[in-house]
């Protein structure tokens, strides 16, 4: 009779484990961003419609909570997708690497504007980054109504609902208002370094879902939000976008760059469970076609902001390859 090493015997044993658990997940997981939760949603929506495979699972967790989860390990117990409103950052690289997520495909889905949002009946905000930077960063004279920063702005107490730490947009927000409001108003780049959010009750951490703060601006028009674009552009009947150094919150000011307040969204692709769950690189490719998000693609119509025309090209051909991150690409 032939025996078997005690070693191949326990390799066996997990091979076959790893193979049950493939078998009994045949749907998609993804998490992440709040912001590209819907885009995410409509292109699974449509992949399950369209395709032989099972409609994927999207979950909203914050883009930090998802690069977290993402990074955690391979594995079909691990998702197999994340969503972000921003770049993966340089430590969330690194803890995917030393969790064995070495293999990891970064797709650029379009654009998204930060909106500064208040309900329809509300007054008129006529912002800039450097009165936002004065209301709402931390050791800037705490003002209490909008008027204390600027005269200009209207006479009300300062209640901003914002996302949480976890969230890409609170990430892109502090980049993209308070630290560039701080360089305009001449802060030096070690003080704009030490910059937070005021915790004194001006800025109130609304959560993860952006519905639930548009539901909060009609409720309570002494409020402003601060989220996605497409929110704004699916709830234009309640609410408004302030302008921002005079340039409305709009898709043609977006996709111009007129806008001062975007950023690239992303979703980032496990390359290991390529093959091991079910579709998971044709869903990939889905999301980057011209139909879901070209610039007569379906999520335009839920408010994505289209790349142009050389760069969808690239990030396609880069889904079609695979092609994994080196860790070279500007990650913060």
């Amino acid at each position: 009779m032939k025996t078997f090493p005690v070693a191949a015997v326990a390799a066996l044993t997990l091979t076959l484990s790893k193979t049950a658990a493939v078998d009994a997940r045949e749907q998609i997981r993804i998490v992440g961003s709040s912001t590209v939760f819907p885009f995410s949603t409509a292109v699974a929506e449509q992949f399950g419609r369209t395709s032989d495979f099972a409609t994927p699972v999207v979950e909203s967790t914050g883009s930090g909570g998802g690069l977290k989860l993402f990074c955690a390990g391979v594995g079909t117990e691990h998702p197999d997708v994340t969503n972000a409103s921003r770049r993966m950052k340089a430590r969330e690289w690194t803890l995917c690497n030393e969790n064995g997520v070495t293999e990891i495909v970064e797709s650029v889905i379009g654009y998204d504007g930060i909106v500064i949002a208040n309900a329809n009946e509300a007054p008129e905000f006529e912002l800039t980054r450097e009165q936002l930077f004065r209301a709402l960063a931390r050791g800037q004279g705490e003002p209490s109504n909008w008027s204390d920063v600027d005269p200009s702005l209207p006479d009300m107490a300062i209640e901003v609902l914002g996302p949480p730490p976890t969230s890409g947009t609170r990430d892109a927000f502090e980049e993209l208002v308070i630290q560039a409001g701080a360089k305009i108003a001449g802060l030096s780049t070690d003080e704009i370094g030490e910059l937070e959010i005021r915790t004194d009750g001006a800025w109130i951490d609304a959560g993860e879902n952006d519905n639930l703060m548009v539901q909060k601006l009609t409720a309570n028009p002494a409020a402003v939000a601060v989220f996605g674009f497409s929110f704004l552009d699916q709830n234009s009947d309640s609410i408004k976008g302030a302008t921002i150094e005079g340039i409305e919150p709009t898709f043609e000011n977006i996709a111009s760059g007129d806008y001062s307040v975007s950023r690239s969204l992303f979703h980032y692709i496990k390359k290991a469970h390529v093959g091991v769950v079910p579709g998971l690189h044709e869903f990939a490719s889905e999301f980057a076609s011209e139909a879901a998000s070209g610039e007569e693609g379906y999520l335009v119509d839920k408010g994505l902001i289209p790349l142009p025309a050389g760069d969808f090209a690239a990030n396609a051909a880069a889904i079609e390859s695979l092609a994994i991150m080196t860790g070279e690409e500007k990650l913060k």
